[in-house]
């Protein structure tokens, strides 16, 4: 048995869903492990991890545009808005969602679906550098 570590830094342009697939999979092909489990971390509270539709682009604008609506930026609605409007909304969508993935890679392949791939999901409107840590195990 063994384990590895991986940290990648994804710079955000603001709200949305940032594909890093094949940074993972990348990562992936350069490690000895054949079969195991990866654990993906986020490391902060106002971003998250989420396995999506990676063929049509309506579906990540929907998405955002769903989490917009059910976590308004209405600084009126909430007690904690010390960093602007986005500042709770954030939070919110961040408990919604995730903030670690754990899936199955087996043969050297990370088990994903035809359509899924990995997303960081940014839920503050300015850019940010986000830090995900990977942690494989297996043998």
């Amino acid at each position: 048995m063994k384990q590895v570590f991986n940290e990648i830094k994804i710079n955000t342009k603001g709200q949305g869903l940032y594909n890093f697939t094949n940074k993972t999979i990348s990562w992936l092909n350069d490690q000895k492990i054949v079969n195991g489990i990866l654990n993906i971390n986020i490391l902060h509270t106002s971003a998250s991890l989420v396995i999506q539709e990676n063929a049509d682009p309506d579906v990540l604008y929907d998405l955002k545009f769903f989490f917009d609506k059910l976590a308004p930026m209405d600084n009126k609605l909430y007690k904690h808005t010390t960093e602007g409007k986005d500042d709770m909304p954030a939070h919110i969508k961040s408990a919604l969602t995730n903030n670690q993935l754990t899936l199955s890679y087996k043969n050297k392949k990370l088990m994903l679906g035809t359509w899924q791939g990995l997303y960081l999901f940014e839920h503050r409107l300015q850019k940010h550098t986000r830090i995900l840590t990977h942690h494989l195990i297996g043998d």
